[in-house]
């Protein structure tokens, strides 16, 4: 499942939880529900009552919901990132730490194979012949 996708799911729960909120303030007001449950006197619907909860729900709710928007997005932005040691190279996945082939065959069903890359072919020729150079020069001055 994509980022996305759960930072959608779950703005759409916080979103559906104020919408109860607002129906339960208006069935409160419409069926009178404290005298429904506790029973009591005369129920007098208040509509200003409800449409002044309804009014404060929704003050709560944006800054609420561009919250979560916000916290959401860097949670998951976040959670992307690949974990890997900085000394061994291995990578955590699902909270394991394998070997960077392992992670491959387990986490993408890849299968991998070595080689060097040209900067490091030219930094090991190099090293190679300046190693030949000190190796020359220590025989030649013997």
């Amino acid at each position: 499942m994509s980022s996305r996708h759960k930072q959608n799911r779950i703005l759409w729960y916080e979103s559906i939880g104020f919408i109860l909120l607002i129906l339960l303030s208006w069935a409160d007001e419409i069926f009178c529900l404290p005298y429904l449950l506790f029973g009591g006197g005369e129920c007098h619907p208040n509509w200003r009552e409800s449409a002044t909860e309804t009014v404060v729900i929704i003050i709560v709710f944006i800054p609420l919901f561009i919250l979560t928007k916000q916290l959401s997005a860097r949670l998951f932005f976040l959670e992307d990132f690949l974990r890997i040691c900085a000394w061994c190279r291995k990578i955590c996945y699902e909270n394991e730490w394998l070997p960077m082939e392992e992670y491959f065959a387990k986490g993408f069903d890849m299968q991998t194979t070595h080689g060097v890359c040209p900067a490091c072919a030219e930094k090991i020729v190099d090293e190679m012949s300046h190693k030949e150079t000190l190796s020359t020069i220590s025989h030649q001055s013997k």
